[in-house]
């Protein structure tokens, strides 16, 4: 049975909503780190890297039509990020989750910003 495509505009809306709030607790996190303390402070590092998980968890759940309508976000990029979290856990590079975290995690939040502010978004053009 297809969505009800009110309900799948809802569904994302929540996921841009988590995407959101998890980019900024993230920020929170680490506020006034350096990229050296939030290297030693294994708690912080932890939590901003679940906060990176969830973004790119919940990014993977918005639909194709939503992420065209929000062009500003790299999807891949966010998704990737995640899958290197989540499956090299093993080797999670702090400098790596610092760069993303400083470099990456202010214009996302722009943007997510921008995009709920605006909801619900114009119908993009079909490719």
């Amino acid at each position: 049975m297809p969505r009800d495509p009110a309900d799948a505009i809802r569904q994302d809306r929540i996921r841009l909503t988590h995407m959101v709030e998890s980019a900024r607790r993230a920020v929170r996190i680490a506020a006034g780190l350096t990229e050296e303390s939030l290297a030693a402070d294994e708690v912080r590092l932890l939590a901003v890297v679940k906060s990176i998980e969830v973004i790119g968890e919940a990014s993977t759940k918005v639909s194709e039509g939503t992420q065209r309508g929000v062009p500003g976000i790299n999807w891949r990029g966010v998704r990737q990020m995640r899958n290197r979290l989540i499956h090299g856990y093993d080797t999670i590079d702090p400098i790596r989750v610092w760069n993303a975290l400083t470099q990456e995690m202010p214009p996302l939040i722009v943007e997510l910003e921008r995009a709920l502010a605006a909801w619900p978004l114009p119908e993009p053009p079909t490719p």
